[in-house]
């Protein structure tokens, strides 16, 4: 018999909790009939989550309860689950129940079925998030599955199975802001994508904003490919060839026709277009050196204020 450990990060969800409990127990207990353990991190909440975390835990030992110093984001608490748990697979869910408990059994056949396969992701039949979201969601796929060479018809969520070996690996890593999609494509090559349901928000609303999703798109861009570097110094070569061809026209006309070249407007505006592109450059520049800066401090991904995870 497996141990099944099901992490969920927790951040103002203390309206949530209960149910998401209750309805992975019935699970296990009705349906799969395995051994598990649920890991709930407190990643930072501002409401009561961590008190109905800790009730949860006084009614069942098999609830595991972490709380972090501050709100560190969803992708370390999910390390932070990872570096305490123990079973030979580990389950990911959000705790806004748009992932339904009762899809966990699919993961589970098909995992059990494929030998072969070492992650499996789910994907929606139906996304239930705002639109802002989808299109952002889109745009990643697009972009992660140019920069890792990932397969684009493969979804990343962060409804997951994964094998124990694989968790292990990733807690081996110390890289800075660790995305857990990134990494398991970094990982293994074996990994697949199973239909399930997706339900809408219960209650509140999605963390991640227009903003968030800019931000954490720049930085996968800036932190696993060098295609900004190569656009920008395409452009300059492109930019040289164009004003040497026009320098050579520009001289044959004079010895020809002996016309000066004449368009100060114009001139000026070529010059602030170059100007420009060597500010974005000297950014973007910028950019990836602080990456590199970042990484070089070896700062903790999270930071553990009190634990219950004892049975």
């Amino acid at each position: 018999m497996s141990l099944y450990s099901i992490v969920v990060p927790v951040y103002n969800a203390e309206h949530m909790l209960e149910e998401l409990y209750r309805r992975i127990r019935q699970v296990f207990e009705n349906t799969i009939h395995e051994k598990y353990e649920l890991i709930l991190v407190d990643d930072g909440s501002k409401d009561n989550s961590f008190s109905v975390m800790r009730r949860l835990r006084e009614h069942d030992r098999q609830v595991k309860i972490i709380q972090m110093a501050r709100n560190f984001g969803q992708h370390p608490a999910l390390l932070c689950g990872f570096a305490h748990a123990k079973g030979d697979f580990i389950i990911t869910m959000d705790d806004d129940l748009q992932h339904p408990p009762e899809e966990i059994p699919k993961l589970i056949r098909e995992m059990n079925r494929r030998d072969d396969v070492d992650v499996i992701i789910a994907s929606y039949e139906s996304r239930k998030h705002g639109p802002i979201r989808r299109l952002g969601t889109k745009f990643s796929v697009w972009a992660t599955s140019r920069m890792l060479g990932k397969d684009p018809d493969l979804e990343i969520t962060s409804f997951r199975l994964i094998r124990r070996f694989i968790v292990d690996a990733i807690l081996q890593t110390n890289t800075y802001m660790p995305q857990i999609g990134n990494l398991l494509v970094l990982t293994s090559n074996r990994i697949i994508n199973v239909p399930v349901r997706h339900d809408a928000r219960a209650y509140g609303k999605s963390g991640y904003s227009l903003r968030r999703l800019i931000r954490d798109l720049i930085f996968d861009i800036t932190t696993h490919t060098a295609f900004p570097l190569i656009v920008v110094r395409n452009i300059g070569i492109l930019s040289f060839l164009f004003s040497f061809c026009l320098g050579i026209f520009y001289l044959v006309r004079y010895f020809m026709y002996g016309s000066a070249v004449e368009g100060w407007t114009s001139l000026m505006l070529v010059c602030l277009a170059f100007f420009g592109l060597t500010l974005l450059s000297i950014g973007i520049i910028g950019m990836y050196l602080m990456n590199i800066l970042n990484e070089a401090k070896k700062m903790p991904h999270y930071v553990v204020r009190r634990e219950e995870t004892d049975d």
